[in-house]
């Protein structure tokens, strides 16, 4: 069956914010306050929690040893700030919701592959209410390797039931460009993320610069379904 694959933070949410304040909560319990801005620092923060502190703490001057200690010490401390404040800024790009839904109801699985801990992944999904829109969700730490590899992919669409050369992979980072292709599917990057037309250096396969144009893009690659194929 034909298939689309989402990344979620930054193609599907928004989740910028949130990861912001969880490494700030770091920062401020060693009392240097806050050392990363929410809307400025947001691509960073796609580069996940331990890019976060390191940006942090060696703008705050710490190297070396001095800094890679502090990365390690308050890496779990940061999860565990993110999993309790996971959806407090967090919001679906315009859009995302309608967008799945249509493919769904045009006959397409949909499936979450993400570098997110799946526990976390399944927690944001559940507060975004989005859970239900999607057949199948691969973390991080799903399998022992995450993207680019390219099993956690493959288990996505496997677990969504459906089959791989009859997919697409869209995402918001060379991560996921780099893992369409170890597949051989083509790979769709959205410009609404904070990477913006940046992006578009990478060459994708295709562009999403909304999601009013993923159902026709969606069949534009993939052909339509018939029912249940």
């Amino acid at each position: 069956m034909r298939t689309v694959v989402f990344d979620l933070d930054g193609t599907l949410a928004d989740t910028s914010a949130d990861l912001i304040c969880a490494a700030n909560a770091c920062f401020a319990a060693r009392g240097l306050g806050d050392l990363l801005h929410r809307t400025d620092d947001a691509l960073i923060a796609f580069h996940g929690g331990r890019a976060m502190l390191q940006a942090g703490y060696s703008r705050h001057g710490w190297q070396g040893a001095q800094l890679e200690d502090a990365i390690a010490q308050d890496y779990a401390a940061l999860l565990q700030y993110y999993d309790a404040n996971i959806c407090q800024h967090t919001t679906l790009y315009p859009g995302a919701y309608a967008a799945v839904q249509t493919l769904r109801d045009t006959g397409y699985k949909t499936a979450i592959c993400t570098n997110k801990p799946e526990g976390l992944a399944r927690t944001l999904v559940d507060q975004l209410g989005i859970a239900d829109l999607f057949d199948a969700l691969i973390g991080a730490d799903t399998l022992p390797t995450r993207k680019p590899d390219p099993q956690p992919y493959i288990a996505a669409v496997q677990g969504a039931g459906g089959s791989v050369q009859q997919s697409f992979l869209i995402g918001d980072t060379d991560t996921d460009r780099r893992t369409a292709a170890a597949v051989d599917v083509p790979s769709v990057l959205v410009t609404f993320g904070p990477t913006g037309q940046d992006i578009l250096r990478l060459a994708p396969d295709a562009a999403l610069h909304s999601y009013a144009q993923l159902p026709a893009l969606t069949a534009q690659l993939l052909g339509t379904p018939a029912h249940g194929k």
